[in-house]
Formats: structure tokens, C-alpha cells, sequence
């Protein structure tokens, strides 16, 4: 088994405080990373094989409603020319801040839901906020229910037609269980879902590439790449909650990136591995701290630290950051071709089979078979990361707060995260039935904005607060400003649209 192995014996008597409300953490070193994956030594390939993680948990929830939802829908409607330069933006913002959160939980071995706790007024305030802001931006389920119009058109050879809907609803509640199942046979959940993200964004971004070469021509991938780094204007007509969408759910979900975070420590970066992690059915019982872990500030402990950054910068900007962009540019330039080649645009109704449906059209049976099992993947890997969140990070919150359901639950974790994970099921499963799945995504991503009105600055909070090798340079709480200024102004405009009706901004 890969990622943490058991956790190790922590000096009770010292301790460091942090923040307000939780209890000091412990102290410790920092291990090795070859202790933690257990190699003698760690090359490329080795970083490939072990190190390398976390980062594709968030990839595989980032490759879908942004990249075969929202994006192509945006570019179909108006082009690549102004919309572009928001997904980059967006893109390189995330990334710097799913660094930063990441930084915590390496340090500290704490997951971003408990250390919220940390800062005043304290965790009774902060933890429920949290979970609410979170629960109310993705238990809604439109990537479940996106995904069940597209294998219902596997299924059937066709697109749903509206007295259908009830039947695709039924199959997205049916991917739920898949994901349900996964985590049941998985020894470990994170190295699970480690494994099922290597295959399906490795089989997704090949066939995209591969069909692309294909058929879309280079005047057109040109275009889409001089739309992502060229700024200007937005398009006539476009509104600034259609941006705000494409920009919160571009690489990940704005400022509740956070979310996805945990998964660091599970696979044992850092501190991760003296904290422990949530096993799965068949895995043997681990122990998992209620509070975190941090390291003593010696010479030894920052040159490891140093180790630690530079595997979490290659997890970060190597795979997620390039992984995102690749994922954001095939799908957008392939739905600019088809618009271009069949006279029609998408719409919120029809864009998750909108492109099987037109390249079947265009090329016959076998591309539109094949382009529903793209896009079925793309949107059940976001549900799997998804759905799995919701259930974790509950699940954290209440073993880290609450010591008299450490009790009853004997100290295991998983006593608490599969029944748990039912009851979620269930409740995604009526919400799913609330409206189309496209503009269920598009509420979701515009309230995933709400996070960077606050949750940068908490981070720049606890992080000024990590031992001195882990604490970060000036600069990068400049660009945790850039996050709250660029994504609260989607928020904003997102709010007034639903108390006046109309958006703030229209192009």
C-alpha cells in the first residue's frame, strides 16, 4: 500500500499552539518522503508511482462541469476571444491557492475543515459555516444528473426526449452507488480514488486529444489557444454570472478549492503521515488523530520541509494546473468546430450530449457512442470527487469536534463516513429532481465563489501562524488577495442577479 503508513508515536509533552478554540498541536519530525512511500530513493519514476496523487483526485472533480458543461457552452455561444483569458486566470489563481491550503495540511497534518476551527471566533462558528457554504454549493448533484442523460443516449442509441428525464434522474442515482461501491472495496479510499482518476483522466484527455487531431483544424486550435492567453473584452451579450460560473468552476471550485485538499493528508505528504488516514471496508483500522501534528524548527526539519514543498509544487503545477488547462482546451475547441460545422449552438438544455449528438450526425454511430462515454466519465469522475467530499469532510469535522462520538464510534472513523455517505446519497438524489442539470452546476459554481470572500484571508491566518521553514513569503498572500478580488466579484454579481433579477454586469 502506497500514500501513509502507521502513524507514529508523538511527544505528548510538547505541544504548539495555533489559532483560537481547538486544542495545541502535537510535535513531531517531519519524515522522509522515502520513509513515507517506502523506496530507497525518489526519482521521476518514482514520483510518478507514489508521490503523485492528490492532485488527480482534484483533477478528475475539475475535468467536468467547467471544461464539458460550461466552458464549451460559453465558447460555443461566443467564441474564444474574451472568455479565454478568464479560465486562464482562473486556472493559475487555484492553483496558487490550492497550494497554500495544501501548505496547512502538509505542516500540520490537519484537513482544511478542522483547521477553519483554528481561527477566532473559533471552531463553533467556523466548522458549520463551512460545511454549509460547502453543502449548499455541491448537494445539488448536476454532475450526476448530467451524467445520467448521457449513458440514458448510451443506453437507448438517443437523446432523452423531455417526458425521458425521470428515467436519466434514475440512472445518475445509480452512478451514486457506484461511487458508494468504490469506496466500499477500496483498502484505502484515497488510494482508490487515486487509482480510478489515473485511469479516467488518463482515458479521457487521450481520446480527446486523439479525436481532435482528427478533425479539428489547426486554424481553430489555434484560436482556442490565442483565447486563453490573449486579454480582452468579454463578448457582446455574454453576462458576468455566465463568466462567474466558467471562472469558479475552471481547474477546480474558486475558494472552495479546499475541499479537495484533505487528500494530503491521507496519502501521507508531510505531517499527513503522523496523523493518520480514513480507511476503507477491507483496509485494516488506522488511527486517525483528532488533532493535528506539526514539526520543530530545527535545520533538519525546514531542509525536509523544503523536500515536502517541492513534491507538493511538482502534484500542484505538473499535473493539476496542466492537467486543467489540457482538459479546459480540448473539449472548448471541439465544440467550436461542431458549432462551426453544424450551424448550431448549445444550450443549457442539451450541452451534456450535445456534442455526441452532432458528431453522430457528422461521423457516424461509433463517434457518437464514443463521445458519450467521454462525456458520461468526465462528469462521473467530478460526481465520484464530489459526493466522496461531502461525505469526508462531514466526517472530519465531527471526528475532530465532537470526543463523545469518538466514543461511540470506537475511535473508527468509517463507523460514521459509510452510513453517513447513504444518507447523502439520498439527499443528492431528491436534489437532483430541483431543475435542469446545467443550471444546477452553474448555481453551484457561482456560490463556490462565496468561499474567496473569506476563505483566503482564514488561510493567510493560520498559515502566518506554521513553524518559520513552513510559513509563506509575502507574495503569496498577495495572490490570496487576487483570489478574494476575482472571484467575490463573480459572487457579488451572482447576488445581485438574484435579488434584482438582472446581473450586475452585462457585455
Amino acid at each position: 500500500m502506497t500514500g501513509s503508513t502507521e502513524t507514529q508515536p508523538v511527544h505528548e509533552s510538547e505541544t504548539y499552539p495555533l489559532g483560537t478554540s481547538r486544542p495545541p498541536l502535537g510535535i513531531d519530525d517531519l519524515p522522509e518522503p522515502e520513509e513515507v512511500f517506502k523506496v530507497s530513493r525518489l526519482g521521476p519514476l518514482q514520483i510518478v508511482q507514489f508521490v503523485i496523487g492528490p492532485s488527480l483526485i482534484a483533477l478528475g472533480i475539475s475535468i467536468g462541469s467547467g471544461e464539458w458543461l460550461l466552458g464549451p457552452q460559453a465558447v460555443g455561444s461566443f467564441g474564444f476571444i474574451g472568455i479565454g483569458w478568464v479560465i486562464t486566470v482562473s486556472a493559475i489563481l487555484q492553483t496558487f491557492y490550492n497550494v497554500e491550503i495544501s501548505r496547512y495540511v502538509v505542516a500540520t497534518g490537519e484537513v482544511p475543515i478542522v483547521g477553519w476551527g483554528r481561527v477566532p471566533p473559533g471552531w463553533k462558528f467556523w466548522i458549520p459555516f463551512s460545511l454549509v457554504v460547502f453543502y449548499f454549493a455541491f448537494i445539488f448533484g448536476g454532475w450526476a444528473a448530467s451524467a445520467g442523460q448521457g449513458l440514458f443516449a448510451l443506453i437507448v442509441g438517443r437523446v432523452h426526449r423531455p417526458d425521458e428525464l425521470e428515467y436519466t434522474r434514475l440512472l445518475a442515482i445509480g452512478l451514486l452507488f457506484v461511487v458508494v461501491l468504490i469506496t466500499v472495496v477500496a483498502r484505502k479510499i484515497s488510494r482508490a480514488l487515486e487509482l480510478s482518476n489515473w485511469v479516467i483522466v488518463g482515458l479521457l484527455l487521450t481520446i480527446l486529444l486523439v479525436v481532435d487531431i482528427a478533425i479539428v483544424p489547426a486554424s481553430v486550435w489555434w484560436e482556442g489557444i490565442r483565447g486563453l492567453i490573449t486579454p480582452a473584452a468579454p463578448p457582446a451579450g455574454i453576462t458576468a454570472t455566465t463568466l462567474g460560473a466558467l471562472a469558479g468552476f475552471t481547474a477546480l471550485a474558486s475558494g472552495l478549492n479546499w475541499y479537495a485538499m484533505a487528500h494530503y493528508r491521507d496519502h501521507g505528504y508531510g505531517m499527513g503521515h503522523r496523523v493518520g488516514f480514513i480507511a476503507g471496508v477491507r483496509g485494516e483500522r488506522r488511527e486517525l488523530l483528532a488533532v493535528g501534528v506539526t514539526f520543530r524548527d530545527t535545520p533538519e526539519n525546514a531542509s525536509r520541509w523544503k523536500r515536502w514543498y517541492r513534491l507538493l509544487l511538482i502534484d500542484q503545477w505538473a499535473v493539476f494546473f496542466c492537467g486543467a488547462m489540457l482538459g479546459m482546451l480540448l473539449p472548448t475547441i471541439l465544440m467550436a468546430h461542431i458549432v462551426a460545422t453544424s450551424g448550431e449552438k448549445p444550450t443549457t438544455g442539451n450541452v451534456p450530449t450535445f456534442t455526441a449528438e452532432k458528431m453522430g450526425e457528422q461521423y457516424g454511430s461509433g463517434m457518437f457512442y464514443l463521445m458519450l462515454v467521454v462525456g458520461v466519465l468526465i462528469l462521473f469522475s467530478t460526481q465520484l470527487g464530489i459526493f466522496e467530499a461531502l461525505v469526508r469532510n462531514f466526517t472530519d469535522a465531527v471526528h475532530a469536534t465532537s470526543p463523545r462520538m469518538r466514543r461511540l464510534l470506537e475511535d473508527d472513523p468509517r463507523k460514521f463516513y459509510y452510513p453517513y455517505m447513504l444518507l447523502v446519497l439520498m439527499v443528492i438524489a431528491a436534489a437532483i429532481h430541483l431543475t435542469t442539470p446545467v443550471r444546477l452546476v452553474q448555481i453551484s459554481a457561482n456560490m463556490s465563489n462565496l468561499g474567496a470572500l473569506m476563505f483566503p484571508f482564514m488561510l493567510m491566518y493560520l498559515n502566518s501562524k506554521l513553524p518559520k521553514p513552513a510559513r509563506p513569503r509575502w507574495w503569496h498572500y498577495v495572490i490570496l488577495v487576487l483570489n478574494f478580488l476575482f472571484f467575490g466579484f463573480f459572487f457579488v454579481n451572482f447576488v445581485y442577479e438574484i435579488v434584482s433579477g438582472s446581473p450586475l454586469v452585462k457585455f
